[in-house]
């Protein structure tokens, strides 16, 4: 297929960024797939391109939940083709198995892409490792290789996906960030925290606006504790209607946020240091 052929003949020889652990099960960016198959500008980005091509980067020791992804997007827009790219090249070997071109595809990469010219890439768990200074260098270098109009979601979960947090960057900057929590069994909304992208989790702190807006949500889940009779679906909601009562700039709607999202600006909870 000329996707494939262009690929092949773009690939560079040198690869940018540092191999990951490769953890990775089953349903573990569940939550994550969910909003991009669901979210209206991340479809209308798809839509929109000439060429919808999808990269999941740093996929894992096992491909999984790159296959998950494509099944996922493709359900919402048949055109998608999806590539997951990957440092070890013993990592593609493994995932060659996978593949269905032109549709899902695996390659050896990192921050640059492979080369190619995505609409959308989803980054996670992969900047983890490394320190905070070293982030907008990541995104820029993945942002340059990106399609005009095109999208980066970066985040990171826990090992079995109930806690879930992305932030959504283009062209022009970090756009939003989205949190997304296993409601079922959830003591406090802050127990996201620890799974905040490495942009945020060291400024957690009081002073600092993601630490307000967690702390808030707290407060605000708890004086919800009443709706614990209707569900933890009805109390998640309640909880987010009191948040934007108390002027929090809340994103999307009652079909998201019953999944257990929340999605605010980037501008509101940005670092102040």
């Amino acid at each position: 297929m000329a996707g494939r052929r262009e690929l092949n003949r773009a690939r560079p020889q040198v690869v940018v960024g540092a191999p990951t652990r490769g953890t990775t099960n089953p349903n573990r960016l569940r939550r994550v797939d969910r909003w991009l198959a669901g979210d209206p500008g991340v479809q209308a980005v798809l839509r929109r391109a000439a060429d919808p091509l999808v990269v999941d980067l740093g996929y894992g020791a096992s491909p999984v939940t790159t296959v998950e992804l494509s099944r996922r997007l493709r359900a919402a827009q048949p055109r998608v083709r999806v590539l997951g790219l990957e440092l070890d090249p013993e990592r593609v070997t493994t995932a060659a198995g996978a593949a269905d071109p032109p549709w899902l595809e695996f390659a050896r990469g990192g921050f640059e892409l492979a080369g190619t010219r995505p609409a959308l890439v989803r980054a996670f768990n992969v900047l983890r490792q490394y320190e905070e200074h070293e982030v907008p260098g990541a995104w820029s270098t993945m942002l340059d290789r990106i399609a005009p109009g095109g999208l980066l979601v970066e985040g990171t979960c826990d090992e079995i996906g109930r806690l879930c947090s992305w932030i959504t960057v283009g062209h022009d900057g970090p756009r939003t960030l989205t949190v997304s929590c296993r409601l079922i069994g959830l003591d406090r909304p802050s127990t996201v925290a620890e799974r905040l992208p490495k942009a945020l989790i060291h400024h957690n702190v009081p002073g600092e606006p993601i630490h307000e807006l967690l702390s808030t949500l707290d407060s605000r889940w708890a004086a919800a504790a009443a709706q614990r009779s209707f569900g933890a679906r009805a109390r998640w909601l309640t909880a987010i209607g009191l948040l934007a009562a108390r002027g929090w700039p809340v994103l999307g709607g009652p079909r998201r946020w019953r999944l257990g999202e929340l999605t605010v600006p980037y501008a509101s909870v940005a670092p102040r240091s």
